[in-house]
Order: C-alpha cells, then sequence, then structure tokens
C-alpha cells in the first residue's frame, strides 16, 4: 500500500484552488517563522487554513454601554475618563484605575502591567475598554480588560461587527488571530474562495455560498441572533458543517475504494468444518447470526479484501460468527489473526476458541505481552511456519515487529472503537504477501446509531446481530443511594443463597480522597466482614495475569460466589450462573460502560438484576444517564442516548476519532444533514472527481491518507 503522499504532492492534486488559498500563512503581512510554527499548533499553514479556524463563540463590541446601566457579570464595551490612577499594595501589587462617563463608575483592576502602562493610564485620559463587569470592594470592576485611547481620530468609532473568539494557542493572541483573519477575509473578497460543491447539491438546502458563510461567521453583523450561532445552527455554520461531512465521508470513501481495489484471497470452502462445528454447539445459531454469516462468507469468496463491521448488543453471539469466518479461512489453508484489545479480552477469546476449534484438531496460539522467552519465540516460529497454528489470538502484540504470517488471508477484530483505523491497517500490512491483502471482520458490542456509523465507519460494510439468543430475560435494573448498602449486601447473600453469583464493580483499585470512589479493595474486605460464609474474590489491572485468569477461573467455577473488581471485567468475562450485578459509583460512567458491565449478567437463563449506587447529590447528565440504564436494555438506545449526551468522540473512543475531530461539524447535532452528506458523495465520486482532492485538503489536510500506512 501507498505512504502518506507528500504535503507539496496533496497541494498538487488540488491544483484548481484559488491561488490566494494555497499561499503559506507567511505571505500575509507580520507572519515571521516563529509565528507560523505557533499557528501551526492550530493547523494554520496556508491562508486558507485561517478561514477554516472558527470562532468559538462571540462579543459584542458593537455599541458602547454607559457603566451605569452595567450589572455584575454583564461583558461590554465601555467609555470614560480616568478619575484616578494609583499601584497599590494590599497582598499583591495592583495597577488601580477609576474609570466614569457621568452615568457611573468603575474600576480597571490590573495585577500585571508596567512601568509604561501605568504612566499611560493618567487623569484625564479617555479610555474605551472591554471585560466582564464583577462587583469589587468598592463597586463594579474589570479585572484586566482589554482597553484603548478613545481621544484619537477615531475616538467615536466602534466595532462594525460582532468580535470573535478564537480556540487559543500559547503565543498567539486574539487581538492577532482576528487580524490575521482580516487579512485572510481580504483575500477572498478580492480572489473569492473556490467553492467546490456544484450549486445542485446545495439548491435544495438553501444554504448561502461559501464565501458569504465564511464572512459571516467570521464577521457577524450588529444585531446578529447569538443564539443559533452559539448552538451552531445558523445557515452559515450548516454550509460548513455540510461541506466538512461531506469532506469526511469522502476521505473514508477513497480509502475503502484503494482497499476495494487491492486483492484477497478467496474464500468458498466446502464447508466441512463449519458442519462439524455447528454439531459440536449446545445451540443452534440465531436468525440475525445466521443472516450475518451468510453475508460474511459472500465477502470471503470474493477476491477483493472484505471491510465488514459486525455490531450486536452484549451477548448475541458475535464470537460464534467470528469463529465460523475463521474456519472458512482454516479449511482454505489460511491463517487467521484476532486482536482484542486488553490481555484479558484477548485470553477469553482463546479459551473459547481452543474448546471450539481444539476437537477439530485445530490448535489456537494466544499472543500477549506475558508471553516472554522461549515460549514467545516458539509462539512466533509457529505462527511464521503457518501449517501448525492456523488461527492466531493476541493484543496489540500481533502487530509487533517480530510477528511474521506465513498465509494470513483473515484479520478479525474486536472492541473496534478501542483501536484506530490505523492499527488495523497495520495489521492488514502485515498480512501482505504474494499481492495479496487479508479479509478484514471488526466486531463491536458498543451499538453505533445509523447516523453515526454511516459517517465514522464509511469505509467498512455494517452488518447488525440483532437478536439474542432464545431463552435470555431482560436485565431489571435499580438505581440505588448508597445509603441503603446494607439491602444491596442483603441481595448479594439472597442471590447467593439461592445458588446464584454476584459481581461488585469499583472503579479504583485503592481509596482516593479527590474522587471520593469506593474502592476495590475496601470493598472486598466490608463484603468478607458482612458475609463471611460467602468465598469472595478480587480482581483489577494490578494483578499479574496468572492472578487475574486463577481468580476468574474460581468464579467460573462457582468456587468463589462474589467477585469485586474494577472495570477491567468490562468486556470478555461470560459466567452464565452470574445473576446480580452491582455498580459502586454508577454516576461516575458514561453509559456505554455501564451498559457493557450490565452485560456481564443476564447470559442465563435465572433472572438477572443490575443494581446501581448512586452517590447523592445527582448532576443532571448523571441523573439523565441512570434514568436511560433504569428504562431500557436496548443496546442501540442506550448509544443513541449516549451519543446525545456526550457526543461521538466519547462513543466511538479517542482512537478511532482521528477523523471526528472536527472544527464545525457535529455528528449528533448535525445528524439530519448526513443523508445528505451520502447522496452528495456519491454525485462527487460520480460526476466531479476532480474536485475531491481540494476538498479533501481544505478540511481533511495532512490526515486525508487517514489509515494509510
Amino acid at each position: 500500500m501507498s505512504a502518506p503522499r507528500p504535503r507539496a504532492d496533496r497541494v498538487a492534486a488540488a491544483g484548481g484552488e484559488a491561488a490566494s488559498e494555497l499561499k503559506p500563512v507567511t505571505t500575509l503581512k507580520g507572519v515571521g517563522e516563529a509565528l507560523a510554527q505557533k499557528l501551526g499548533k492550530l493547523g494554520i499553514e496556508t491562508v486558507q487554513d485561517i478561514l477554516f479556524l472558527l470562532p468559538s463563540r462571540y462579543e459584542d463590541r458593537t455599541q458602547i454601554v454607559p457603566i451605569g446601566t452595567l450589572r455584575a457579570g454583564d461583558r461590554a464595551v465601555i467609555e470614560g475618563v480616568v478619575e484616578l490612577a494609583e499601584i497599590a499594595f494590599r497582598r499583591r501589587r495592583q495597577l488601580l484605575v477609576r474609570l466614569s462617563d457621568g452615568s457611573g463608575f468603575l474600576t480597571l483592576r490590573f495585577f500585571y502591567f508596567s512601568a509604561a502602562q501605568a504612566a499611560q493610564l493618567q487623569r484625564g485620559v479617555r479610555l474605551r475598554c472591554y471585560g466582564e463587569a464583577r462587583r469589587g470592594t468598592i463597586g463594579l470592576e474589570i479585572v484586566h480588560p482589554e482597553y484603548r485611547r478613545a481621544d484619537g481620530e477615531d475616538a467615536q468609532r466602534t466595532e462594525d461587527s460582532l468580535t470573535p473568539v478564537y480556540p487559543a494557542t500559547e503565543g498567539v493572541q486574539q487581538g492577532r488571530l482576528r487580524i490575521l483573519t482580516a487579512l485572510a477575509l481580504a483575500e477572498v473578497e478580492r480572489s473569492s474562495v473556490r467553492d467546490w460543491l456544484p450549486p445542485a447539491l446545495l439548491e435544495d438546502l438553501g444554504l448561502p455560498t461559501l464565501a458569504a458563510a465564511l464572512i459571516y461567521v467570521h464577521r457577524p453583523p450588529p444585531g446578529a441572533d447569538l443564539a443559533p450561532l452559539a448552538l451552531g445552527r445558523h445557515p452559515a455554520q450548516r454550509r460548513l458543517a455540510f461541506e466538512e461531512l461531506l469532506a469526511h465521508q469522502l476521505s473514508l470513501r477513497q480509502l475503502r475504494e484503494d482497499i476495494r481495489a487491492d486483492a484477497a484471497w478467496p474464500l468458498n470452502p466446502p464447508g466441512a468444518l463449519a458442519e462439524r462445528f455447528l454439531a459440536g454447539l449446545p445451540f443452534a445459531l440465531t436468525n440475525a447470526q445466521q443472516r450475518v454469516l451468510g453475508e460474511i462468507r459472500a465477502d470471503l469468496a470474493a477476491p477483493s479484501p472484505m471491510l465488514r463491521l459486525v455490531q450486536g448488543d452484549v451477548g448475541s453471539g458475535k464470537t460464534v460468527v467470528a469463529a465460523l469466518a475463521a474456519l472458512a479461512a482454516v479449511e482454505c489453508g489460511f491463517q487467521v489473526a484476532l486482536m482484542a484489545p486488553t490481555e484479558l479480552l484477548a485470553e477469553q477469546h482463546w479459551q473459547n476458541f481452543e474448546k471450539w476449534l481444539r476437537p477439530l484438531g485445530l490448535p489456537v496460539a494466544l499472543l500477549s505481552g506475558k508471553l516472554t522467552g522461549r515460549a514467545r519465540q516458539s509462539t512466533l516460529n509457529a505462527i511464521r511456519a503457518g501449517a501448525d497454528v492456523p488461527v492466531t489470538i493476541g493484543t496489540h502484540a500481533l502487530f509487533q515487529e517480530g510477528v511474521r504470517f506465513k498465509r494470513l488471508a483473515l484479520v478479525i477484530i474486536d472492541e473496534q472503537h478501542r483501536f484506530g483505523v490505523d492499527q488495523r491497517m497495520a495489521l492488514r500490512e502485515k498480512g501482505s504477501s504474494e499481492g495479496r491483502v487479508p479479509h478484514q471482520l471488526i466486531m463491536t458490542a458498543t451499538p453505533i446509531p445509523r447516523t453515526l456509523a454511516m459517517t465514522a465507519y464509511a469505509d467498512l460494510d455494517v452488518s447488525v446481530i440483532d437478536e439474542l439468543p432464545p431463552g435470555r430475560t431482560p436485565i431489571k435494573t435499580v438505581v440505588i443511594p448508597e445509603s441503603r448498602r446494607d439491602e444491596v449486601v442483603a441481595r448479594i447473600a439472597g442471590a447467593c443463597g439461592a445458588g446464584r453469583q454476584a459481581y461488585w464493580v469499583c472503579p479504583l483499585i485503592e481509596e482516593s480522597d479527590e474522587l471520593e470512589y469506593q474502592a476495590a479493595e475496601a470493598t472486598h474486605a466490608a463484603l468478607v466482614g458482612a458475609l463471611p460464609e460467602l468465598k469472595i474474590g478480587i480482581v483489577h489491572g494490578r494483578l499479574t495475569s496468572a492472578k487475574k485468569e486463577a481468580v476468574m477461573a474460581a468464579f467460573k467455577r462457582g468456587d468463589l460466589k462474589v467477585l469485586v473488581a474494577t472495570t477491567v471485567i468490562e468486556v470478555g468475562v461470560d459466567v452464565p450462573n452470574a445473576s446480580l450485578m452491582v455498580i459502586e459509583n454508577a454516576e461516575r460512567m458514561g453509559l456505554a460502560q455501564l451498559h457493557q458491565l450490565r452485560g456481564r449478567v443476564g447470559r442465563g437463563v435465572a433472572e438477572s438484576s443490575c443494581l446501581l449506587l448512586y452517590r447523592a447529590p445527582l448532576s443532571p447528565l448523571a441523573r439523565e444517564r441512570l434514568e436511560v440504564m433504569r428504562t431500557t436494555n436496548d443496546g442501540f438506545e442506550v448509544s443513541r442516548r449516549d451519543l446525545q449526551l456526550r457526543g461521538p468522540g466519547e462513543l466511538l473512543g479517542t482512537r478511532q476519532t482521528g477523523l471526528l475531530q472536527m472544527k464545525v461539524a457535529d455528528l449528533s447535532r448535525d445528524a439530519d444533514l448526513l443523508p445528505r452528506v451520502q447522496h452528495a458523495a456519491e454525485v462527487m465520486l460520480a460526476r466531479h472527481p476532480d474536485n475531491i482532492a481540494p476538498l479533501l485538503r481544505r478540511w481533511v489536510g495532512a490526515r486525508e491518507r487517514y489509515g494509510k500506512v
């Protein structure tokens, strides 16, 4: 696969752009190399880049407000005459300036000032200031206001537009950014900024031209309604959000097309291994599993690489489907690699695959960070030889330098949101041989709303296992204040007395005064004291892998009745006899994590419960999260609400959101634009391919080849 193109090549590909747009930022007056480096931290390299660094908020400096009308908390422009200026030595040295305009007076307070500044602010000088009024010791005051003298030629002049406030970076003042923006806008007005979207695509949207949108968002006119601007719902912002969403969509679509252009091994075996595997299972596949398996098999039989994401709620049976996909590759004489985000989950997958595939005569290798010395080298040699190890399961260790596969035809990635596109691309590169690349099957137990999936995973086909195995009873979720902890302990005693098992999840290992979390170790000690008749274990991230395995194995066997754990059990733990889940400090956790933890119970036929313990008082956001958990078990509904409450970055995970750190667009706010973005992408690819490169350079920039390694 090709390496990322150098910047000069990317710019050359965008040759149709207006010359002013691609001028280096150093061509603007006052921008030297030092300032250019600081601007680079904001992603500003060209004049065009300045135009797409949009304000985060606005200030109204278009009119002068009488001092006498000010209230504490008001941000306003005032103008008055200095009546008194003095340097005071109180708890710290400070410059105090009393300003009056006839309607009232206030104090300007400076903690940092120079001798020259103090000399300028003398009695009789007229000043125009901007800042936030607050209550001081002798009336209203403004601390460190922006100010200038107002007794010159432009004394009566006020701002002719709302004042933008830009995302800050160290060493670049707001005033400097406003000057640079004004210079860039002047370039726009002289030579215009090229609009790469055909007019027909935007006619039904009723949105302004690109140039008009940029001018408005950088310099809203006096009287502009700040409410829609603050919400990102103004037509000018929507115009830019649409274009940005389209650019990111096209970037992933191009990545998909590039990968599809490669060759893969067609995998269409007779199916003998799959038949033997299914015959050995104690259950039949659900209709949803069969449907998704059919989609996967069709992809594997093709000579181009499969790129498929399988979404399924907790307990829907994704791993069984992955095992059947693996058998298709193995039966054709190829290798399979399954990558999991944690050692605990990798070990869980290894145990399942060993249980399923060993009776078929297929050994399964486990490659994780704890494997060292001769054991590691022996495993690496077997993987390199190929014949003895058809299936390898591991963590990110799979794509380390020393790992070599002989004939890798299928890569399975579990919990995609824990990895980034670049990581799975690295594993794909490792499997490239004989001019072919492996198929990719990606799984996630974090259901993603359709509107988000169609943007975040535009390089993938998406399958959904939307059916749970028969016999599963819904989990009853109860929200309980921690003051009723004794009742919860009694519930545990009752469940274990009936032959069931229970989890008690705590966020931290040790006590923390700052966070006030109930620690796992303290909870374990308290439960041991309260329930001496029960065997209670503890597992957390600081235990060695061997110790964690031993504790988990004891819990699975039923030797331990209660398992106290940190969130290491969020994924990968399957104990059907566990019917009670207690989650400590649930108000501090996100919906996705709460739903994953809840999914550790309800895996058997017994009625299961999840108790969410919280510490009062609850914030409105925490109250809403707990209410969602109480009212629904549907992972897709939980995910939809999580998107509303926390945004796409939290829902997908930071690694996945390299493309989603957007400047203007917001996937939850602008979800209604996505169907039209999809249509626009089709039109651009089919009819306007030459417009795509400059559009990507404008919005995606150096990430244009995101995912290519």
